[in-house]
């Protein structure tokens, strides 16, 4: 009896992976260039082929729900949706071990805050074990009753899923190995990398203050006024990752368009940066004399202060 019911149970699962799955592709169609660069934060590949990326996510999403439709082609669906959450875990787990802190993108998150967490790591792990259930049971033809028990799928794995945030809360107080440090970037002496750099004026001894943006970054929108300013006392040089055209519109729509601008998709990777905002000071040879981040006034201006005695001179306009 218990057998059947498992079986059941098993043989319904298909409209709840199928729900997820176009619930997940709803949040993210709506902005799909935010979604691509919520994939660059998780820096697993080059920034140029993370819209790619988006585009593919979006694409494996919607086949494998109509895939999953039918009872024909429903393990083909259930193999792609396999395929696309052990994906999505293995990205997760590996934005742990390196202690980043980047949104998980699931679900529209691109708008709100929902960064990669146990908790997402948990939720994806349940949905992975949702689409091997529907692989591995036979297909039935659509019944109004699979709806029900697809219902009772979805109710029992949230239970599930609340019983492991309890597990893991338990746990949280035993001692646990310290997870990676997130990438320190560039240390003072070392060569900072980027492409596309503006060329300096002749006669421009000043140091160069590299800020890191992102347009889809709250702080980094906030701190552009900090960077503006920073301007008499160093050559500012905004630099994103981002495509050209978005980050010019965004810089213009908050007044700093006249600030030179770096574009560099692999700027994080070759300088072993983890996230904006980010500051580099550099020297006229590109050496780099500070570097943090600078997520408000204040470290920037600490960074600051650590190169105001360059070349035996304090530079106008640099924090007293």
């Amino acid at each position: 009896m218990i057998g059947c019911a498992v079986a059941g149970l098993a043989a319904a699962a298909y409209p709840a992976l199928i729900g997820v799955l176009l619930v997940a592709m709803a949040g993210k169609v709506r902005d799909v260039r935010k979604f691509a660069a919520t994939i660059g934060g998780y820096r697993i590949m080059p920034g140029r082929l993370t819209m790619s990326a988006a585009v593919a996510v979006l694409a494996t999403e919607l086949i494998a729900a109509g895939l999953l439709a039918a009872p024909g082609t429903r393990r083909w669906g259930a193999l792609l949706a396999t395929a696309l959450f052990a994906a999505f875990l293995g990205a997760m787990v590996s934005v742990l071990r390196r202690g980043l802190r980047v949104d998980c993108g699931c679900f529209g998150s691109v708008r709100r805050s929902n960064p990669v967490s146990r908790r997402t790591v948990a939720r994806t792990s349940l949905f992975l074990i949702l689409a091997v259930t529907t692989m591995a049971a036979p297909p039935a033809t659509f019944s109004v009753v699979h709806l029900v028990l697809s219902a009772l799928d979805l109710c029992l794995l949230g239970a599930f899923y609340l019983c492991l945030l309890a597990v893991v809360a338990r746990l949280r107080g035993r001692p646990v190995p310290p997870e990676s440090p997130p990438p320190a970037g560039p240390r003072p002496g070392a060569r900072f990398t980027v492409t596309a750099a503006p060329l300096r004026r002749a006669g421009d001894t000043r140091p160069t203050l590299y800020a890191l943006i992102s347009p889809d970054c709250g702080t980094c929108t906030a701190m552009l006024p900090a960077f503006s300013a920073a301007a008499p006392a160093t050559r500012v040089v905004l630099v994103s990752a981002a495509g050209e055209r978005p980050v010019r519109e965004h810089l213009a729509a908050h007044g700093v368009a006249d600030l030179p601008l770096a574009i560099d998709p692999d700027v994080y990777e070759a300088n072993d940066i983890a996230w904006p905002p980010f500051v580099v000071i550099t020297d006229v040879e590109g050496t780099v004399l500070a570097a943090g981040g600078a997520d408000t006034p204040q470290r920037l201006d600490s960074l600051l202060r650590r190169v105001t005695s360059y070349r035996g001179r304090v530079f106008p306009g640099a924090p007293a």
